[in-house]
């Protein structure tokens, strides 16, 4: 008997919890899912056969080592940073491990001692890092067997409210974790590479620069650059390739509105506003302005910014109510946290609200002596507010590479992502059947 162990249980997890409980009788294995909420585990499991909920404190080390030790495999869901000490007992341990996140330099790091342990560590399998691997290394993989010559590859995603939950003027709710949206691209400069050129993008300058994007029945977005595109050169293999960007999809308009915030230093989360807790929304915005006892907020931000009267930039404002006199109530606060707050009151989503996944790839390449292009999207809506496009596409690739690993299907040892054929081509597969499925066009070479 075989134990898969999950270390939480947030709202990513439940599609994942519910495809391992549903193999667990089948293939004589135990699920455990640990999470410092035990009625929130046990919420996800369901008293199910094969199945267990657990307390979980991740900080506790012994207990953490414990529920490592009796188990052949673990799943961690955990907050990114904390993914690096779960691997190093793990691999102490000689367990294999699954993670949806980004590798770290830390964990990265662990890549020889993984090797000689005979432990898979797969990080980078739900969606975007994930999906968005497996499905650009199909595309990459079959222009290269063809004998073609990669010249262009851009690739967005974006988690947004689905057609029928759009119902405010930003066309935005949170499908993921507010605080990384927040903070999007304030880590540093982007970084890309636009036909041979290495190109750079303050922070400052983010939110200005976007490309138009039209996916087929769902219309116009709008793809603002992730941080480090050059990265994924070596990643999937195109070191000499002339352009590749890398992205984050949102409808149109929202770049620009979203930047009103940055360049008033509303998203910086480096220093604590005085008095936070006694603020009112209209104070918050106003203390980033000018002081001019004879002009309102309105106007001095719209002079300050440059926004003309008939923008509909100022309507999204005013749907966030930041013109009002609504108490922030957050002590000690950063900007950025008082802004999270602010924006969690409007773009939460609703009980009856679904989301969306949206993602993109354009693909340049020459073939035979001729340029080409090839488009693949993929688009799917959440079911209802557990079964999210999000919960979806996040949980079912860490679900079905966690089965592989254990039936002996992945048995490469180290710290991976997942840009080999032999698992990309089975996990894309799998996740057609449950409707995430790409649709390819083929056209005339544009250039970036």
């Amino acid at each position: 008997m075989k134990n898969i162990v999950v270390f939480g249980a947030g709202m990513s997890s439940s599609i994942l919890i519910d495809y391992l409980a549903d193999l667990a009788p089948k293939k004589n294995w135990i699920l455990s899912v640990g999470d410092r909420d035990l009625k929130l585990a046990q919420s996800k499991t369901r008293d199910r056969p094969n199945t267990h909920a657990f307390k979980f404190d991740v900080t506790d080390e012994m207990q953490r080592l414990r529920e490592i030790s009796n188990a052949n495999l673990i799943i961690s869901m955990l907050p990114a940073h904390m993914h690096v000490d779960v691997a190093q007992q793990c691999i102490a341990l000689k367990k294999h491990m699954v993670t949806a996140s980004y590798i770290s330099k830390e964990m990265q790091a662990l890549d020889e001692k993984a090797k000689k342990a005979g432990v898979v560590i797969m990080n980078e399998i739900g969606v975007d890092p994930g999906i968005d691997h497996m499905s650009a290394m199909k595309v990459l993989d079959g222009i290269r067997d063809q004998g073609g010559t990669i010249l262009q590859f851009e690739s967005f995603t974006g988690g947004l409210p689905a057609p029928s939950s759009d119902d405010n003027p930003w066309h935005y709710k949170f499908a993921w974790n507010p605080r990384n949206v927040v903070l999007a691209g304030s880590g540093g400069a982007v970084k890309f590479k636009q036909e041979g050129q290495y190109k750079y993008i303050p922070y400052h300058n983010v939110f200005r620069r976007t490309e138009k994007i039209e996916i087929p029945e769902y219309g116009m977005f709008e793809g603002y650059a992730n941080r480090d595109s050059l990265k994924y050169q070596e990643v999937y293999g195109l070191r000499e390739i002339p352009t590749i960007f890398r992205g984050t999809l949102r409808r149109r308009g929202f770049s620009k509105a979203w930047d009103v915030f940055v360049k008033l230093g509303a998203t910086d989360d480096s220093y604590i506003i005085e008095n936070s807790e006694e603020l009112t929304y209209r104070q918050f915005l106003n203390s980033f302005l000018a002081y001019n006892p004879n002009d309102s907020v309105e106007l001095k931000l719209m002079h300050y910014l440059k926004i003309d009267h008939d923008n509909d930039i100022m309507d999204k404002m005013e749907s966030l109510d930041l013109f009002s006199d609504k108490k922030v109530r957050i002590p000690n606060a950063t900007p950025a946290q008082i802004l999270q707050h602010i924006l969690e009151q409007k773009w939460t989503l609703k009980e009856t609200d679904l989301d969306m996944i949206i993602m993109y790839h354009l693909f340049g390449y020459e073939l035979n002596g001729k340029k080409m292009q090839r488009e693949s999207f993929m688009v799917l809506e959440g079911d209802d507010r557990l079964n999210t496009a999000m919960a979806k596409t996040v949980g079912l690739p860490v679900a079905i590479a966690a089965r592989m690993i254990l039936n002996g299907v992945i048995t490469t040892p180290g710290v991976h992502v997942p840009i080999t054929k032999e698992v990309y081509q089975p996990v894309l597969d799998e996740l057609e059947t449950h409707g995430i499925k790409f649709i390819e066009r083929d056209g005339d070479y544009r250039g970036y």
